[in-house]
């Protein structure tokens, strides 16, 4: 399990509110050299930047809210504001911040503030509706509120976001008679430009010797992915059921989701929930973490709820693989992310593959109304996001096209 609870009081990590800092980072391309070395991203491209443009020179309060599909993005983002000509503000999950002192200092030179997501932070939001309200420098907020691994389809996205945007555009109307504050979709896609039958062997045969299998080398790629994925799947439902289980794919992750989060849910929550897995994690971590973080626990009920949250980690994982990803558009870039997440969910690392260029493309700018209609089922403002990202990840999916299997390489 990735280190991403940290079990200590928090404490807001303010971002670094000079420009020299990253002034400097964008002159030395510094994203350039960091993203090619330890993220594999070796190329470029933006789209419609002057829809920001726009929005800059016409003073808005603006946020940005981007896809997040790999811990490239914060980074990826420096690409588009060099492009822009301007500075960006982010909110960073606060386990960012704790891990060496060195990441620490750059994510808050480059404009990072904390977000605690496992409670209520009010500095951070408030923070962030101040940012707006000033048009000080863009905001970004990823609002899937975790990273997906999935670069054509989104999470959920959680709406704290609108409640920010909102607020500000309540206080942007009392003060300030010109300028808006204005949401721009940013879609993140990645094309990956190598063989990726060459570049996932290694990886998959190490995964195949870690389960006991001689390496399946003989099968075209896809099935050999597949086949592994059923293996994985299958070994933790004989860790939680004692066997593995009947039905489709995506009834045996359900059932596995179900079973992992039920009782906890039943536990924390009153009964079991339902709905996308993200939320539904975040709250239990919630109710479980604070006394954890406040030292009140002995050792036994500490060490039961570090097993809470290992079972709610899973949860999310399994959630990761979309049931039908790799078999309604098998595309280079859905195979290597199914066999990054292989390696991720069972090393708690992944290897460089290279070989990947980012695609950037900035939405029309949406305006954010003051007021919410209450009587619509979900937030207006978050349906026209999603809709919108959606939309752009789709165009820009149909530029990949589908892998044609070749022989396996022995």
């Amino acid at each position: 399990m990735q280190n991403i609870v940290i079990e200590k009081p928090y404490r807001f990590i303010p971002p670094h509110r000079g420009n020299l800092w990253p002034a400097f980072i964008q002159r030395a391309r510094l994203y350039d050299w960091y993203l090619r070395r330890t993220e594999g991203v070796v190329d470029y491209e933006i789209r419609d930047v002057h829809l920001l443009r726009e929005s800059l020179k016409a003073g808005h309060g603006i946020l940005l809210t981007p896809n997040h599909c790999r811990n490239a993005d914060p980074l990826v983002l420096g690409w588009l504001a060099r492009q822009a000509g301007c500075h960006l503000y982010a909110m960073a999950s606060w386990h960012l911040f704790n891990q060496d002192r060195l990441t620490a200092f750059a994510i808050r030179r480059m404009g990072a503030f904390s977000i605690y997501r496992e409670g209520v932070d009010r500095t951070a939001i408030n923070l962030a509706i101040e940012i707006l309200e000033s048009a000080e420098r863009p905001l970004v907020i990823f609002p899937e509120g975790t990273v997906s691994r999935t670069n054509d389809r989104l999470n959920a996205l959680l709406d704290g976001v609108a409640f920010i945007a909102r607020t500000a555009a309540k206080k942007r109307e009392k003060h300030t008679e010109s300028g808006r504050i204005v949401v721009h979709p940013v879609a993140i896609r990645y094309q990956f430009t190598g063989d990726v039958a060459a570049a996932t062997k290694d990886t998959l045969s190490e995964i195949e010797h870690r389960i006991s299998w001689r390496p399946q080398a003989e099968l075209p790629l896809i099935p050999r992915i597949a086949k592994l994925g059923l293996a994985l799947l299958s070994l933790k439902e004989i860790e939680y059921f004692g066997q593995a289980q009947p039905g489709t794919v995506v009834e045996r992750q359900t059932g596995l989701i179900n079973r992992l989060l039920h009782p906890l849910e039943t536990e924390w929550c009153g009964g079991p929930q339902s709905g996308p897995v993200v939320p539904r994690v975040k709250n239990l971590r919630m109710k479980i973490l604070p006394e954890m973080v406040s030292g009140q626990l002995d050792e036994a009920e500490r060490e039961r709820r570090w097993g809470q949250l290992a079972d709610l980690y899973l949860a999310q994982q399994v959630e990761g693989y979309p049931h039908d990803y790799i078999v309604t558009r098998p595309t280079a870039e859905r195979l290597l992310e199914f066999v990054e997440r292989f390696e991720e969910d069972l090393t708690d690392r992944v290897r460089v593959y290279g070989s990947l260029k980012a695609i950037i493309q900035v939405g029309e700018a949406i305006e954010v109304s003051s007021q919410r209609d209450r009587k619509a089922a979900t937030d207006p403002l978050m349906t026209t996001i999603e809709v919108r990202l959606q939309a752009m990840l789709d165009r820009l999916a149909l530029e990949s096209p589908v892998y044609e299997e070749a022989p396996a390489i022995s």
